[in-house]
């Protein structure tokens, strides 16, 4: 897929960042698609099917959040990678971000090349192809269709979490270091909180069950059969 043919939906209550984030995206090649709060955010996703969307959290109307759990609830829009804009010390907007749907956040005000890397990393993400399926003991995962069975039970996952659990799926009883998960998952030009492998794995505990995950303390995360 060209740059030319790549949707970018940004969502921000600010005429300057639609303006600035907006030139610098365009500039790059891409097609940019601008709201300026989450109830027209839902609309245009709808519409515009896009690739990625950047989208704030504090707007009026309906929030990032909202705007987040309301497009994940569209199975036509199960695909599109979600990031928000978050000012810095916005701590629980990323947690709540991330219990959303949220693939990732980037931290406002951003530099330009910073917020490009950004989005060339998200978007290698959407465009990796997975395929063939993981069989573990009740668990399957189908890696073409970005969905899971669970003993019977078909269950759609965001995509950072399925990616989360499809890498520590595909060696049960490796124990994966915090850094490859982060390298494997977000990919190395993406900075991401501490946290945030944290949040995945609880979420995941959540929908697979608890004894599925272990932590091994310093070290990182294994999924046991």
């Amino acid at each position: 897929m060209n740059k030319k043919d790549i949707k970018i939906l940004l969502v921000d209550d600010e005429p300057d960042i639609l303006e600035i984030v907006g030139y610098n995206l365009s500039n790059e090649g891409y097609q940019v698609i601008t709201a300026e709060n989450g109830v027209e955010a839902v609309k245009k996703a709808k519409k515009e099917h896009p690739q990625l969307i950047i989208l704030d959290v504090m707007m009026p109307e309906m929030d990032g959040i909202e705007a987040c759990e309301t497009i994940r609830k569209n199975p036509e829009l199960k695909d599109v990678v979600i990031t928000f804009l978050t000012a810095r010390g916005e701590d629980y907007s990323q947690v709540a971000g991330f219990d959303a749907g949220a693939d990732d956040y980037i931290t406002k005000p951003i530099k330009p090349k910073v917020l490009l890397s950004k989005v060339k990393a998200l978007l290698r993400r959407f465009k990796e192809e997975l395929n063939d399926s993981v069989k573990v003991g009740n668990l399957v995962i189908n890696r073409d269709e970005y969905k899971i069975v669970l003993k019977g039970e078909e269950k759609i996952l965001p995509r950072k979490e399925f990616e989360l659990l499809s890498l520590l799926a595909s060696k049960p009883g490796k124990v994966f270091k915090r850094d490859e998960i982060l390298d494997k998952v977000w990919g190395n030009e993406v900075v991401v909180g501490g946290r945030t492998i944290d949040v995945h794995i609880r979420k995941l505990r959540e929908k697979i069950g608890d004894k599925s995950f272990k932590t091994v303390k310093g070290v990182g995360y294994k999924f046991v059969d």
